[in-house]
């Protein structure tokens, strides 16, 4: 069961807006390598809003995505492609469905 998860809206600087498309496509087979991360979901909000779901069976499965790949590629791209910086919102879960 999920109990823990992260909420990360994403701002794109303009003309940028496909290489966050793009970051976002490429971070999937990154984050599939965290046995800890049950779900994620890279999502577009608006025209240059974009954003990460991702859920976690416990603090520590959230910790260790924190500390992961992508959210590292994530910080180190963040001036080249965000208007500015990414905002991360620790949430918990309250219900769920997932496969």
């Amino acid at each position: 069961m999920v109990k823990t998860a992260l909420f990360v809206r994403l701002e794109a600087k303009p003309g940028k807006e496909m290489e966050v498309e793009n970051f976002l496509r490429g971070g999937l087979p990154i984050v599939e390598e965290e046995p800890a991360t049950v779900a994620w979901f890279g999502i577009r909000l608006g025209p240059t809003t974009f954003g990460i779901f991702d859920a976690f069976p416990d603090e520590a499965g959230r910790q260790a995505h924190l500390s992961g790949k992508v959210a590292a590629a994530l910080m180190a791209k963040a001036p080249e492609l965000l208007a500015k910086p990414p905002v991360i919102e620790k949430v918990d879960v309250l219900a769920a469905k997932l496969p």
